[in-house]
């Protein structure tokens, strides 16, 4: 409010709305601060809490929109304070996905971030003397372009991206501050994860064409009629990124951003929906998930890793699946063991940074000794008790190669080839071959063929052979006599289904290519 002496002069009314806002405000900052303090892992303990937020935020923001004059007048509401609620629902919207796995999460997010742009909500910041509020404002960009990222708007994307190079430019002219280079490294990130895909679709313009690579409706071989294929259904998928050198933003590698989307169906409102921002029902859940409920791991310590799986099993609902994908560095073994069991062969590397003992970093161990740092195949056979489907994409996935089944619970393990020809080596950082194949088959194959750039035409035209070559898979993998049990039973569910196609096709492919030949060592359990 203004001055002191004003206050008399302020209708009783206008100042209890004024009251009330406050009152509004500080609760939803104190509820939004306390998500930090939710445990990541299980599906029941956050949601009565993220409930109270979004419903103190849905007053919050019908609240100055239906008292915007008097709010303007007597509290002096900002448009940045009101960009500043905008952004933490997004925000909220933003994180309720990554909890849920539900696209249609993503699209509220993207609904009041896109207000907040074509509103000027924080246009006014840039002319105020306070560097934190134009943090606030680069903050929002960038999560913007997330969610851009997500949805596969990438004209918008790369709009976003240059307002942001020129925010940061700006900013850092008028402040001299010490973050330049953070943020430099922000727009450097973005650049590279948009240029990773290694093919351009190009209409008859030229122009690129933007392809989501989601599920589609009729996009898995169906189940034809006297398949006999097992009833589970994938419930639970942990997600780990721990590559050395990939191309990364906001803590999402580009091999977690492609495997995340290929275990997402695709939102039958995806183009079409035009919600008003505004409109806030976080509490209208989808009857039925749609899509596996996912955990994003970038970089785990060994301890976090092993918390996040215990807890999915814990959680995995009756005639389920857990699927795990390990996307990092490979470990071997330091010496030759007298006996080879399961941690005599290395595994995939884990975070070590955040492991610390006594307050000093772990030292290195002898050769005696096993790395600690290190997901060996043995330390996941207590979650063998139960529905276990797991990818490798490592330089040492051979190392999951005898993969003890000690339970009888439906088992597989699809591991990426451990080695590349030496003209594909490079291109490991825009991330792996073996990863691009489960989520996007047809651009795995064209990469292999050497093939930067195709007509849109003859991608629909490749894509309808690939769904004739996909279906025969099918066909094969079903009627198969000899082929291991575990396969029919993941068979029933779609996603895995998929996985396992593409699986195959990527194993021919790559068997057959001359250049592979030589270096070709995977293999599946």
């Amino acid at each position: 409010m203004t001055g002191v002496g004003a206050e008399d002069d302020i209708p009783l009314c206008e100042r209890k709305t004024v009251t009330d806002f406050c009152y509004l405000l500080d609760k939803s900052k104190q509820l939004f601060n306390g998500l930090r303090d939710l445990p990541q892992y299980g599906h029941k303990q956050w949601q009565s809490y993220f409930g109270r937020t979004f419903d103190i935020y849905t007053k919050l923001w019908k609240f100055q929109q239906q008292h915007r004059q008097v709010l303007d007048n007597r509290y002096g509401l900002k448009r940045w304070q009101i960009g500043e609620v905008a952004s933490k629902i997004g925000q909220l919207y933003y994180h309720y996905y990554l909890r849920t796995s539900e696209t249609s999460y993503l699209n509220e997010a993207f609904s009041f971030y896109s207000a907040i742009r074509q509103r000027s909500y924080y246009h006014q910041v840039n002319k105020e003397d306070r560097p934190e509020l134009v943090v606030k404002k680069l903050r929002y960009y960038a999560r913007f372009i997330v969610v851009c990222l997500l949805l596969n708007k990438m004209d918008l994307v790369k709009v976003l991206v240059k307002e942001l190079s020129e925010e940061i430019e700006d900013y850092t002219q008028r402040f001299n501050t010490e973050d330049q280079l953070e943020w430099n490294l922000v727009l450097q990130e973005v650049a590279a994860f948009v240029e990773a895909d290694p093919l351009m679709i190009l209409n008859d313009d030229n122009a690129v064409v933007v392809l989501s690579n989601r599920l589609q409706e009729g996009g898995v071989p169906p189940l034809e009629q006297g398949m006999v294929v097992g009833q589970l259904t994938l419930a639970d998928a942990l997600i780990v990124g721990n590559c050395n050198n990939q191309v990364k933003f906001s803590e999402l590698t580009i091999d977690m951003f492609r495997m995340l989307q290929a275990l997402e169906r695709e939102p039958v409102n995806l183009a079409t929906q035009s919600s008003k921002p505004g409109t806030l029902e976080p509490n209208e859940k989808p009857a039925k998930r749609e899509n596996p409920h996912k955990y994003l791991l970038y970089k785990p310590t060994f301890s976090q890793l092993y918390t996040f799986l215990s807890a999915s099993f814990k959680e995995l609902p009756a005639n389920s699946v857990l699927l795990v994908y390990l996307s990092a560095t490979g470990v071997f073994p330091t010496g030759r063991s007298e006996c080879e069991g399961p941690y005599d062969f290395g595994g995939v590397l884990t975070n070590t940074n955040r492991d610390v003992v006594n307050g000093e970093m772990v030292q290195k161990r002898s050769q005696a000794q096993k790395e600690m740092h290190c997901l060996h195949p043995g330390d996941l056979f207590s979650f063998t008790r139960k529905p276990l489907f797991i990818i490798v994409d490592s330089s040492n996935s051979t190392a999951y190669k005898n993969f003890s089944n000690l339970f009888g619970q439906p088992l597989v393990c699809l591991l990426s080839p451990t080695v590349y020809p030496k003209s594909m080596q490079d291109q490991c950082q825009r991330g792996s071959l073996f990863t691009l194949f489960l989520y996007n088959p047809l651009m795995g194959f064209l990469s292999v063929c050497g093939l930067s750039s195709m007509r849109y035409g003859l991608w629909e035209k490749a894509q309808e052979l690939l769904r004739k070559v996909f279906h025969d898979i099918g066909q094969m993998i079903t009627s198969s006599r000899v082929i291991d049990q575990a396969y029919l039973q993941f068979y029933g569910d779609e996603f895995l289904r998929l996985l396992m196609i593409r699986f195959v096709f990527c194993c021919t492919t790559l068997r057959l290519h001359k250049l592979f030949q030589p270096y070709l060592s995977h293999d599946s359990k």
